[in-house]
């Protein structure tokens, strides 16, 4: 059995660390990840700060990065389902910034993302 929302971000997000992977529903592994507890990362990231918005999008973009290098095949109208509003509701309405961090450097890096929520979210940031 094939599950129509393969591939699905999941997010953790503590008080120290950000951790972003992408999830084979089919077969329960983990395709792609990102965290800021690996030392690349957190080498690049000002000051050790490893938990606000810019980590969210440095671990955005490297996620990205591995997606393209080793992810799932995004054709025939796959992609990778994201529910904005769980997530921030899960993490908390002040995480809402790096959920959508992380979302918008996937994008912006030409990951094909489904947005299973309503996009006219009220939590949505302006990003302009």
């Amino acid at each position: 059995m094939t599950l129509l929302k393969r591939y699905v971000l999941r997010l953790f997000i503590s008080l120290k660390y950000i951790t972003a992977n992408v999830v084979d529903r089919n077969n329960g592994c983990i395709v792609a990840t990102s965290s800021t507890v690996e030392h690349s990362v957190k080498q690049s990231l000002e000051c050790g700060r490893t938990c606000n918005a810019k980590a969210a999008a440095i671990v955005g973009e490297v996620l990205a990065m591995r997606l393209k290098v080793e992810g799932p095949d995004q054709g025939q109208g796959n992609g990778i389902h994201v529910n904005v509003n769980k997530e921030v509701e899960k993490k908390g309405f002040k995480n809402r910034t790096k959920v959508w961090a992380i979302v918008n450097d996937l994008k912006s890096n030409g990951v094909k993302l489904i947005l299973d929520d309503n996009e006219n979210d009220s939590c949505r940031p302006n990003f302009h």
